[in-house]
């Protein structure tokens, strides 16, 4: 009987999140459930089970919503039963604004927005889960994060509030790989990508960035934790 996978992934219902639910589902080794805000407009997302060979629960969460996610702990226990979870992705993330926002240029509430999702919803959603990563067999926190996030990249002046959010993200990753490290904790720049954020001039698709950004996350070892990994597997400056 080959092995078998549980995996949580938050903002599944487009972009980055929606191909990993789908490049997941291939495998029927795979337990996916994929959370967005609103399950009854993500009719692409629960759409995804035709043709699955895995399986697909979907359900709400929203990350800048702390009762939404410490809710949702019950419905994911009912779903694993005896089960842990093997892979939670924190991937859920918007970006206000573009890339014209800048250190002297942003909106307060705006700015409180991006950190309520980009960075305080995954810190809830990692410690409301914790106790099914501690059941699971891989244990594997991956918080998907940007190339803006780093400050050694030098990006300049560009999408300030966004970099801000996602820098913050990996310290957050960072700590928290320090304070399980029997935990494999990571994060990861999927790289520029033809999404509703990316943005039509982006040079990668969808299923070239997840299809990697996966490999990373299955092959991860206890020597990958605490690090900043690109979708190509080169580790990032911070």
């Amino acid at each position: 009987m080959s092995e078998s996978y549980t995996w949580l992934i938050t903002g599944a219902s487009r972009g980055l999140g929606l191909e990993m639910v789908r490049q997941l589902l291939q495998s029927s080794s795979n337990t996916i459930i994929a959370a967005c805000r609103t399950p009854d407009n993500a009719a692409v997302l629960k759409s995804l089970h035709t043709d699955a060979k895995g399986t697909l629960h979907v359900i709400q969460i929203d990350t800048a919503d702390e009762a939404s996610i410490r809710a949702s702990s019950t419905i994911v226990k009912t779903i694993l039963g005896e089960r842990g979870l093997d892979y939670l992705i924190s991937n859920a993330a918007i970006l206000e604004g573009g890339n014209d926002v800048t250190a002297f240029s942003f909106s307060v509430p705006s700015f409180r927005r991006t950190l309520e999702t980009n960075v305080i919803g995954p810190a809830i959603v990692a410690d409301t889960f914790l106790p099914l990563l501690e059941k699971g067999n891989r244990k594997v926190l991956v918080n998907i994060s940007s190339g803006l996030a780093s400050i050694g990249l030098d990006f300049g002046d560009i999408a300030a509030v966004y970099s801000i959010s996602k820098t913050a993200l990996n310290m957050l990753t960072y700590k928290q790989a320090k304070a399980k490290p029997e935990f494999i904790v990571f994060c990861v720049d999927p790289g520029w990508v033809k999404t509703d954020m990316g943005g039509e001039k982006a040079p990668l698709e969808p299923h070239e960035s997840v299809s990697k950004v996966l490999k990373i996350v299955a092959d991860a070892t206890s020597q990958s934790s605490g690090k900043f990994f690109r979708y190509d597997g080169e580790v990032l400056a911070w």
